[in-house]
């Protein structure tokens, strides 16, 4: 359960009174967060606004939400954006196969009455199809759901300007049934990897903060935290030459879920440092384009001189 803080307004985890406390507890369920990632949760959840987190895919911006469910001890909605999402995916859908089965029930009776009473029942809340959005309005519980809205720069125009809605009034009006509020309104948290710019409008709405990939020293934490079977010796080999591959200019530099994914790699295989062979028979594991790979291979040395190897 989450101690609520004035109302409507927003929630903290237990114990949580202000933003070293939060830090140490994301740090206690493996989130390495620095001042200023921490200090924009905890005035988010406090405040009860609507976090907007942007930076290059792998950052962790995702996983902030997840954390965050794990934390409040309360459920994790998630929408993931695509272009061309509407209203139906996002919000609510009429069960039409539901509803025409209906119909033919009602075509069965001979009855007037009975006809126009099973039509009346078309446009009902049984025949409603909740989606991630309605689903996080109407959620029932001690603590209110957290809200993802991943990827929200993949969506159009359209769909930005009815997220704006929704997260000013945490309510949306369903034109057969009326106006669903929130009871306590999620809390929310959209990620960008910024494919294309956001308008101001929507993120003027939210706190912002972009998470941008770690230094070295964060990232051999983050890996240590998050690989607890790779050696120190390792991790740091690990983190260098990521740090190294993203001064590439390769198409899609690694994130930091791509280095857990590598360390991940080569603690399986039992390494206990990087060689030049375990670079190129690990690469898929950091490195996912075509194009990418073949320019590392070609450095391969270079990369395991820059991590300290040699």
């Amino acid at each position: 359960m989450s101690e609520a803080v004035d109302g409507r307004r927003g929630a903290l985890p237990p114990g949580v009174s202000h933003s070293p406390q939060l830090r140490e507890r994301l740090r206690e369920d493996s989130y390495l967060a620095d001042e200023g990632l921490s200090t924009a949760i905890f005035l988010a959840l406090k405040l009860g606004r609507p976090l907007f987190l942007e930076g290059e895919a792998g950052v962790g911006k995702t996983e902030v939400a997840k954390v965050l469910s794990r934390l409040l001890d309360t459920p994790l909605i998630r929408l993931q954006c695509y272009e061309g999402i509407d209203v139906h995916q996002a919000v609510y859908e009429w069960d039409y196969a539901r509803q025409l089965l209906h119909i033919r029930t009602a075509e069965a009776f001979g009855e007037k009455e009975d006809r126009q009473r099973f039509e009346d029942e078309l446009y009902t809340r049984q025949f409603l199809v909740s989606r991630p959005l309605l689903q996080a309005l109407e959620h029932q519980g001690p603590s209110p759901p957290v809200l993802l809205i991943d990827e929200v720069d993949r969506a159009d125009d359209e769909f930005e300007a009815f997220l704006l809605e929704i997260l000013s009034d945490f309510a949306i009006t369903i034109p057969e049934l009326g106006t669903v509020a929130a009871e306590r309104p999620p809390v929310a948290v959209l990620t960008s990897n910024r494919t294309r710019e956001v308008h101001d409008a929507l993120k003027r709405r939210c706190l912002y903060f972009y998470i941008d990939h770690p230094d070295v020293k964060r990232e051999i934490e983050i890996v240590r935290l998050r690989v607890p079977g790779a050696e120190e010796h390792l991790a740091r080999q690990v983190a260098k030459a990521v740090q190294n591959l993203r001064s590439m200019n390769l198409y899609k530099p690694p994130g930091v879920a791509e280095t857990l994914d590598w360390t991940e790699a080569l603690v399986a295989l039992g390494a206990k440092e990087l060689d030049e062979g375990l670079i190129e028979a690990t690469l898929g594991s950091v490195v996912k384009y075509r194009e990418d790979q073949q320019r590392v291979l070609g450095e391969s040395l270079r990369l395991l001189v820059a991590s300290g190897g040699i």
